[in-house]
């Protein structure tokens, strides 16, 4: 026990955990603002392997990996609006629109790769983002390489989350945005496009999904190889659940699985415990779902979650 508290309480861990839980952190964000409008949107596992699939192209033949990063998410945006064709315009089931669009998403990402880098015996791969220490910040003791010694999307990615905490309680359109997710009827009275306020949320988080995605294979793994991202889509959703449906607490719950993510990393390499790596890998999904467990009994949904708008129903 003792081998495990000292690979916990050290700067390099919790620094990992920084940086493990950006991605996650950045889609269980996108994933917030879709369920807040009452939609489920369970294509983002698909989505995040796509876009990290459409970035990785777009930043390995460009050399620009900022350019990755606005194609993973113009990537996301255009199935974010698929996804609102599917389950605002046409009313389908969210849960079957959800996983047909991460079949499609997935299916497409393998045969555009297959397509574009054909089967090299060496999988292509790209510079990595470089860091980018925050001037003086960096340099304060324990926190300064913990907090500001990382590349800029994790800067970026932590930044959103006042940012989406701001925008969902103190703005108007947030206002909008949870009503319609509360009582899509009483927003449509208030003369709010219920149908237009959905689509917006799921093309943020459809653009949130695919800067998720493209930071593995741009920042974390610096290349693409087919299990990027090894269900950690799924696992944005429980976050949510976790983090009931709040940024501030969201960003909580992402810290959390990247805190345990990188104590697996890191117990597998110091070989403190002798098991099979396979359990190891196993360790934050059990403890994500074990947490979810025990928060979901007292969690409150957005009413109209899962609920399709019809104009005519009331």
């Amino acid at each position: 026990m003792s081998d495990i508290f000292e690979q916990i309480f050290q700067i390099g861990f919790f620094t990992a955990m920084v940086r493990v839980a950006t991605p996650l952190l950045l889609a269980t964000l996108g994933e917030m603002f879709s369920e807040r409008s009452g939609v489920l949107n369970l294509g983002i596992e698909g989505i995040m392997l796509l876009a990290a699939m459409t970035g990785f192209s777009a930043g390995y033949f460009s050399g620009s990996l900022w350019l990755g990063i606005v194609v993973a998410a113009m990537t996301g945006i255009v199935f974010g609006a698929l996804m609102g064709l599917l389950t605002v315009t046409l009313g389908l089931s969210q849960h079957v629109s959800g996983l047909g669009v991460t079949l499609l998403c997935s299916g497409l990402a393998f045969f555009g790769y297959r397509l574009v880098f054909g089967q090299p015996s060496q999988p292509p791969n790209v510079a990595a983002f470089e860091s980018a220490p925050v001037p003086l910040l960096s340099e304060l003791p324990v926190l300064g390489p913990i907090l500001f010694d990382h590349v800029t999307l994790v800067y970026l990615a932590f930044l959103l989350v006042p940012v989406a905490a701001f925008v969902l309680y103190r703005t108007p359109w947030g206002l909008n945005l949870r009503t319609v997710g509360e009582n899509p009827h009483a927003a449509a009275s208030a003369g709010v496009s219920v149908a237009w306020k959905r689509y917006q949320a799921l093309m943020i988080s459809g653009a949130l999904f695919g800067i998720g995605g493209a930071y593995f294979s741009l920042a974390q793994f610096n290349a693409f190889t087919f299990g990027v991202i090894s269900g950690r889509g799924w696992v944005c959703i429980a976050l949510v659940v976790l983090g009931r449906w709040d940024p501030w607490r969201c960003a909580f719950a992402a810290l959390l699985f990247g805190a345990v993510d990188a104590l697996q990393l890191r117990l597998q390499s110091s070989g403190v415990i002798d098991l099979p790596f396979q359990v190891f890998l196993l360790l934050p999904f059990l403890i994500t779902v074990v947490a979810m467990a025990l928060v979901a009994r007292n969690a409150r949904a957005p009413a109209a979650l899962l609920l399709p708008y019809r104009k005519e129903e009331r």
